[in-house]
């Protein structure tokens, strides 16, 4: 299997674990929140599938961190809201797939000789890295959404 097969693989595996995820939780905030996140795994494969086929690719950033904080918000102002706590080992695992898959794309940026090509797996490292820090958020706040609010880390996403 080449790096663009194995790499469009470990994004369709992302894609489909966020959707049953989604299917697993009772809340519709993080339920929407994973969608998201498997969207964005979509996206990920499509740009690989590209690379693969010697395509042209854009790789464009996201603003799938201040949709996800609107999210957060809207669910923190309804405070009718309810989680399951026990999806939280859940939400660590799919963190773990979010590391294992940025180290894997910064380990093939460092041995891509074609400049373009190796941006290309930066800034997707780079994704991963915003969709741990989107489930560091939703582990936070099935455990504490009474303070969840008040993580200044929300307040400089431009930064992150």
């Amino acid at each position: 299997m080449d790096i663009y097969e194995y790499a469009m693989q470990m994004e369709k595996d992302g894609e489909n674990f966020y959707r049953a995820l989604a299917e697993k939780t009772g809340n519709s905030g993080i339920q929407n929140i994973l969608i998201k996140l498997a969207d964005a795994e979509v996206k990920h494969y499509k740009i690989f599938q590209a690379m693969k086929r010697n395509e042209e690719v854009e790789v464009t950033d996201t603003a799938i961190l201040s949709e996800v904080r609107n999210i957060f918000v809207q669910m923190k102002d309804e405070q009718s809201f309810s989680v399951d706590v026990s999806q939280i080992a859940l939400y660590k695992k799919a963190q773990d797939i979010e590391t294992m898959t940025r180290d894997f794309y910064l380990e093939k940026a460092a041995e891509m000789k074609d400049p373009s090509q190796k941006e290309i797996f930066l800034k997707v490292a780079e994704e991963e890295k915003k969709h741990y820090f989107i489930l560091e958020n939703i582990i936070s706040f099935v455990s504490q959404p009474e303070s969840w609010l008040e993580n200044p880390e929300w307040y400089h996403l431009e930064e992150y």
